[in-house]
């Protein structure tokens, strides 16, 4: 039986490769999940202020339609076609119902306002936000 001379040069050849290279993709792989944190951080931080934009277009729309009514209180206003507020589409929908409370008409309109963007829903960057009020003249 031969025994086998483990100070040899020959047979260590390559283990430090073997390491490096496994090190190598253990730290570009862990780079690679950092980027995919990072960026999924920056896209929800951006969907969070276009939320807050729809947020005030819709407040805005609301708004508008809380002054038509002052203006012309036996009727719901019609909103302009396309009714835009900073770049968002304002849908307004206006219902009213004339009720009888001891001899005395009183109408309550039910005003919503819906702010959307980012084509429709299930794309990425769509965001939408509604608003909704109750007015009684």
């Amino acid at each position: 039986m031969t025994a086998i001379n483990m100070n040899r040069p020959g047979l260590e050849r390559g283990f430090a490769a073997i390491s490096a290279l496994f090190l190598l993709v253990v730290l570009a792989a862990l780079g690679a999940w950092m980027v995919s944190i990072s960026s999924s951080q920056q896209v929800g931080s951006a969907l969070d202020v276009q939320g807050s934009r729809a947020y005030w277009a819709a407040d805005a729309g609301l708004e508008w339609a809380l002054a038509g009514l002052a203006g012309a209180p036996n009727t719901c206003p019609t909103p302009p076609t396309p009714f835009v507020v900073d770049g968002f589409n304002l849908t307004m929908t206006c219902t009213s119902q004339v009720f009888d409370e001891v001899g005395v008409s009183r109408t309550v309109y039910q005003l919503t306002s819906l702010a959307s963007l980012g084509g429709a829903a299930g794309n990425m960057a769509y965001v939408e936000r509604s608003l909704s009020a109750s007015v009684e003249k």
